[in-house]
């Protein structure tokens, strides 16, 4: 199985791995034989790469970090108690019992996506799940929980620490419930006036979330503090290296890979090695680098699936993620340094120390 850009995708092709709509439903089922009809429609519904089944990579498996079956209810669970705790009174006692529903359901999906990741860790692959979404917030919010929950067990964190973490990255952009979708969702580049308004969601979140009783206000400072920068340079507070809380600077980091990994209408996804630079680029200054070191161990820079040349010219199929060593994965070559197809072969990159991934091949992602 390996991972296509739908561009790319041509009739009679494959579907390596089941579609899924907002809901949970199944969109197109794995081993759908595509057509064009079926690829005009999967641009329509703004998909923008998907996973096919061919010769070359016959055998390569997909390794999902968290099972389509809990994504699909922690969306669901995601999209109706971020509304809820949005529109509560908690003045009143109907109020305050909603609040407690919805606290218990965010606690338990967070629960299982814990018991998931520490059960059977792998490395980080959101791509590997293919799914349509009408509102980037509620999916974003369901990435950026499960990317925090794991660089907060790469830290060694307690259980009660990481549970608060998890909490506070699932609710830390709460506050966009209260931003018109129409900015939120604009194609173009924002006015300045546009921006500012965005950026009122910091405080809009703190603000109701610090009125709830159930939530510790360290989850609350998630949300408000998940823009400040260790420079001095984010917002809404320009707070500095130790004045912004360590759980705001897990969050910070997970919010902004899933949001540069993630397409937008404004702009196209970057992949996680391009995402990670980014982080690293930052290091120092927006992010603390621990924080970003640790993070590179816990995601899949290239993952199984992933198209990519080398440096000496060969093209290949990431085949097995190497632990030890993340840049220097396993790849199964398939066409060689005059990109002239070859009979499969695998090659360990951790034992050839000359060689090494030198690109995403745009060119040779069929």
């Amino acid at each position: 199985m390996r991972l296509i850009t739908i561009d790319r995708c041509q009739p009679g092709l494959k579907l390596g791995k089941t579609i899924f709509n907002c809901k949970g439903k199944v969109l197109l089922a794995e081993g759908t034989e595509l057509t064009s009809s079926l690829i005009t429609g999967l641009k329509k519904y703004n998909i923008f790469t998907i996973h096919i089944e061919d010769e070359a990579s016959e055998g390569i498996d997909i390794v999902e970090s968290i099972p389509d079956e809990l994504r699909n209810e922690a969306v669901n669970v995601i999209t109706e108690s971020l509304d809820t705790i949005a529109d509560l009174k908690t003045t009143n006692l109907r109020g305050m019992m909603k609040s407690q529903r919805a606290i218990r359901s965010f606690q338990k999906i967070f629960r299982d996506i814990l018991s998931c990741l520490t059960e059977t860790p792998v490395a980080l692959n959101l791509l590997a799940t293919t799914k349509i979404h009408e509102n980037h917030l509620y999916s974003h919010s369901l990435n950026t929980t499960v990317y925090a929950c794991q660089l907060a067990i790469a830290n060694g964190l307690p259980i009660r620490n990481i549970e608060e973490i998890g909490l506070g990255a699932m609710l830390h952009d709460i506050g966009k419930v209260y931003i018109s979708k129409e900015i939120l969702n604009k194609p173009g580049a924002l006015t300045p006036e546009e921006y500012e308004h965005i950026k009122n969601h910091s405080e809009l979140g703190f603000e109701i979330l610090r009125k709830v009783y159930e939530i510790p206000l360290t989850v609350a400072h998630c949300a408000y503090q998940h823009h400040e920068r260790i420079d001095g340079t984010g917002y809404p507070r320009a707070l500095s290296g130790e004045n912004i809380h360590k759980y705001a600077k897990i969050v910070s980091v997970a919010d902004v890979f899933d949001a540069v990994t993630s397409h937008r209408v404004y702009r196209p996804s970057l992949l996680p090695h391009q995402g990670l630079e980014l982080l690293y680029s930052g290091s120092g200054t927006q992010f603390e680098p621990k924080q970003i070191e640790l993070f590179e161990e816990t995601i899949a820079i290239y993952p199984e699936g992933l198209t990519v040349k080398l440096n000496d010219g060969r093209i290949g199929i990431v085949s097995k993620y190497n632990y030890q060593s993340v840049r220097r994965p396993e790849v199964r070559i398939i066409r060689d340094e005059e990109n002239q197809d070859i009979p499969p072969y695998e090659l360990d990159l951790a034992a050839n120390e000359n060689v090494n991934v030198k690109i995403i091949e745009a060119d040779a992602l069929l």
